[in-house]
């Protein structure tokens, strides 16, 4: 094989390494997307006020590296029920369409999100919590992050 080649081969393959806190959709394709949410303080049990749906999409939640809880949530006649899921590396996690969640982070957590693409652009609600639901909620969330 010339250099040529062996350069052009080394173009197949991406790679994409994401810095910096908030959310961050790297790899956006027909249909679908790939995000990288890394810690931000809006994420960190006690500064949680809401939760969030997507009506279009599934979301999946991958555990790079840190402690992060997700939240699951349904929601009758303004009464919030929550289930929460201590995430472990390695394990794939789904959000199903139509589900209400958020996810808690420690200040050094990393997840790898897909869903459909341009989710972030405009396939979201969110659902505002009062007082009472925000220390239920964020007593669930200590007590899963004792877990580990």
């Amino acid at each position: 094989m010339t250099n040529e080649k062996i350069k052009a081969k080394m173009k197949l393959i991406e790679q994409y390494q994401i810095s910096g806190n908030g959310y961050h959709p790297f790899l956006i394709r027909d249909g679908w997307q790939v995000a990288q949410l890394n810690y931000m303080p809006e994420q960190q049990i006690g500064n949680i006020d809401k939760l969030d749906i997507h009506h279009l999409t599934d979301e999946v939640f991958i555990l790079l590296k840190g402690k992060a809880v997700l939240i699951g949530a349904e929601i009758k006649e303004n009464n919030v029920a929550f289930e929460v899921e201590l995430l472990k590396p390695n394990i794939t996690y789904n959000i199903p369409i139509d589900t209400w969640h958020n996810i808690a982070m420690s200040e050094d957590c990393e997840i790898i999100i897909i869903e459909k693409s341009y989710t972030h652009e405009g396939d979201f609600e969110f659902f505002p919590l009062n007082e009472e639901k925000k220390r239920e909620m964020e007593a669930l969330v200590r007590n899963a992050f004792e877990q580990h």
